[in-house]
């Protein structure tokens, strides 16, 4: 089994030198179903969180960083730095999601 990419909200990684590869990204758009829409509209009228639309967010950056760590691999990257998060709306029912970064390549 394959050893799990480093991705890193740092500049440097402790104990290691390394080469800069180039940006890297991963990217993905989601929406809720129409009940979930519903139940947020609902909710919005009360107060509170909407927890279908937490979880579409959880899920969301979870593929982005997959999506970056598929990028970094394509570039032969042994680890990714400096990664961030970005999101909008697109519309009223959908969310997007980036993650970026620096790939890297460990000299050491």
């Amino acid at each position: 089994m394959a050893k799990e990419m480093l991705v890193a909200t740092t500049e440097k990684i402790p104990g290691h030198n390394y080469e800069v590869l180039g940006e890297v990204f991963g990217v993905t758009t989601q929406s809720k179903n129409v009940f979930s829409n519903i139940g947020a509209g609902l909710k919005n009228v009360v107060g509170g969180e909407i927890k279908a639309y937490t979880k579409m967010l959880h899920e969301s950056r979870e593929v982005a960083i997959a999506r970056l760590r598929e990028d970094a691999e394509a570039k032969g990257a042994d680890a990714v730095v400096m990664m961030r998060f970005d999101s909008g709306s697109i519309g009223t029912d959908m969310q997007s999601v980036v993650a970026y970064g620096t790939a890297v390549k460990f000299t050491d």
